[in-house]
């Protein structure tokens, strides 16, 4: 192709075709371009790309590029890449392979028909051997957010799910994506590769911008995994391969760090798994994913109501009941009046319905008998509770209002009693007072709960603790907002070292302090108290998305041989033959690369928060986005 423009450097340069004033002859260039390119071997070819990629990402439902042979274009790039390494290392081709999955990923993300055009096009071969680590952990995450995508639709699905290894590659990944991004990218400063941190801050960060959005990015690359596992959860042939114990175990700790505080996560991907038979039977078989779902059901999780849809379903099955009732139903039981919890109306009443459901044919008088007497007697105080409110609607108002009062009294009793010293006193007339204050009077059961957690709190009952605080988040309005309950529920999750937990109370906890408009004098002084600030400092850091990994390799470290700004000796080759550890440069492409990492600095809106697709909305917010300037230094 002649050069377009006598000031254009790049012969058939892609921004020349583009300024073609004729409509039909610049969809003609733009297709003989798309046809031509991936054979070519110019300098500056990666400017072309990255305008495509710039243009699939403002404009992915547009379909002109699509209907022009972009993804066949795609597809041949990638190949290019993965076979041809001495081009790979030539000029910055090194970043052709990333854009080419990402804008393939861009313009399959919504658009069904477009889907099929890439699957047709051939794109998913090349994708599965990004993903399978031939080359780096940056090209790993954007071929997982591809296939992902491809995997969302009916009819193309099954191509998806045609590649060998697929669904495990997806699985191991998710397991190792933290691990992986850690070892190859943010442990050795010094050693990492300069495309990953151009693509990641686009040269305009430091140590620390690189750093922050390396976990932004990891733990991307495992919540797209997770997507991609998500789309096979929900067909029962994949069921057995990913109901491992070994894995089912692992997902509650997928939650993405405060950098995906909008993805659905691990516990998505469980919600999915419950939706069917054999995924209840083996959630009800692994203990841990039970109890890790209850912490969340009474948590300030945005994903809280997954983990009460997954316990629900699994009381609503007979085969599963009684596997898990003695740990969920004290859970639940805390959730019982929840009025609301996002677009869910009426949860606590379909909770107590649930709680209190006989499947007498379905499940025999000795597997009933096996519930601990201490779940029997919780579920009569939940009948109780039923009947009581039955009884307040036909009762004479004024019997109501002598019994809030009489509750008042004995409140201020527990009041005296604390104040001097008193506690387990105090805690039994707190008691007393919930027994008598009316069901309506949910105000006054806020105070009643939040005080006794307070007293279960200092006589060293964290779980007591957690119950009553849950109870008093349920009642108040709105709904998980009660400052002191947040508080007090935030640090006994930190006496029983429930990092997550105590961290997202304590975050609540100050959001509703900086808001406050009570007349607490604490708060008038110091709208975000030291002591809240201490507490997030400290989950932050224990909290941390690498915690786990720096443990098992090592701290983060600084090269003392030489290494230079660029990740490489002076007297070395290109970044990505120091970076593949490799001592064939594997130009036919039928040897793996030893090496796996990923990466892609773009944080655009994928999906429509559906937890069924399970694609995040990655904002990448920091503590300071969180909490406000005050807490910069915080992280």
């Amino acid at each position: 192709m002649e050069k377009s423009s006598v000031d254009c450097p790049y012969p058939g340069c892609f921004f020349c075709v583009m300024k073609e004033a004729n409509p039909a002859k610049r969809r003609a260039s733009v297709t003989k371009f798309f046809k031509e390119f991936p054979s070519q071997d110019e300098e500056g070819q990666v400017l072309a790309v990255s305008g495509l990629w710039n243009t699939a990402m403002a404009h992915p439902n547009d379909p002109e590029f699509i209907e022009l042979g972009v993804f066949e274009c795609m597809e041949a790039l990638i190949w290019k890449g993965i076979k041809n390494r001495q081009w790979l290392a030539k000029d910055q081709n090194i970043y052709i392979p990333y854009y080419a999955a990402h804008i393939i990923g861009s313009y399959t993300m919504n658009i069904e028909e477009f889907a099929e055009r890439a699957v047709r096009a051939g794109v998913i071969p090349p994708l599965v051997e990004l993903l399978r680590g031939r080359l780096t952990w940056v090209e790993q995450r954007v071929a997982v957010r591809a296939l992902g995508h491809l995997a969302t639709y009916d009819s193309t699905f099954p191509f998806v799910a045609s590649q060998p290894q697929i669904l495990e590659l997806a699985i191991q990944l998710a397991v190792n994506a933290l691990e992986i991004a850690y070892t190859h990218f943010f442990q050795f400063i010094d050693k990492r590769l300069s495309y990953h941190c151009d693509l990641l801050t686009r040269g305009m960060g430091g140590v620390e911008m690189e750093s922050r959005k390396a976990e932004e990015w990891a733990s991307q690359l495992q919540c797209w995994s997770l997507q991609l596992i998500n789309c096979f959860a929900f067909k029962p042939e994949f069921l057995q391969t990913i109901c491992k114990p070994e894995f089912l175990n692992k997902l509650p700790g997928m939650w993405g760090g405060l950098v995906n505080e909008n993805s659905p996560a691990g516990v998505g991907l469980l919600r999915t798994i419950c939706h069917q038979k054999l995924g209840r039977i083996a959630i009800a078989g692994c203990p841990g994913v039970i109890d890790a779902l209850c912490n969340i059901a009474r948590s300030s999780d945005d994903w809280q109501y997954m983990a009460v849809h997954c316990l629900l379903w699994l009381l609503q099955d007979p085969s599963t009941r009684f596997k898990v009732i003695d740990k969920a139903a004290p859970a639940l039981a805390d959730l019982a009046e929840l009025p609301r919890l996002g677009e869910h109306k009426k949860l606590g009443e379909f909770v107590i319905n649930v709680l209190l459901q006989e499947n007498v044919q379905a499940s025999p008088v000795n597997v009933r008998s096996q519930m601990s007497p201490k779940t029997k007697q919780l579920l009569q105080e939940i009948g109780l509770l039923r009947q009581k409110v039955k009884w307040e609607k036909n009762v004479a108002k004024e019997d109501l209002h002598i019994k809030q009062a009489a509750a008042l009294v004995v409140k201020l009793e527990g009041n005296s009693k604390f104040s001097a010293g008193d506690i387990v006193g105090a805690a039994t007339k707190y008691t007393e007072a919930l027994s008598l204050c009316p069901i309506r009077a949910k105000k006054e059961r806020v105070v009643l709960y939040s005080n006794r957690a307070q007293c279960h709190l200092l006589m060293q009952e964290p779980w007591e603790a957690i119950s009553d605080t849950t109870r008093a988040l349920c009642l108040h309005n709105p709904v998980n907002r009660h400052s002191k309950s947040l508080w007090r529920r935030a640090q006994a999750y930190e006496i029983l070292g429930f990092t997550k937990e105590s961290l997202l109370d304590a975050i609540m906890f100050i959001n509703e302090c900086s808001q406050s408009s009570e007349n607490d004098a604490s708060l008038k002084q110091n709208r975000v108290p030291d002591y809240a600030e201490r507490l997030v400092k400290q989950q932050m850091q224990a909290a941390w998305l690498f915690k786990e990994a720096s443990q098992k390799h090592g701290p983060i470290q600084y090269d003392q041989d030489g290494v230079n700004e660029h990740g490489k000796d002076d007297d070395e080759g290109s970044e990505w033959e120091t970076a593949s550890e490799s001592d064939a440069a594997d130009v036919d492409g039928n040897e793996e690369a030893s090496f796996v990492e990923d990466g892609d600095w773009q944080t655009e809106e994928e999906e429509k928060r559906d937890p069924h697709r399970l694609a995040p909305i990655f904002k990448g917010m920091t503590l300071e986005d969180l909490l406000g300037p005050q807490f910069g230094n915080a992280y």
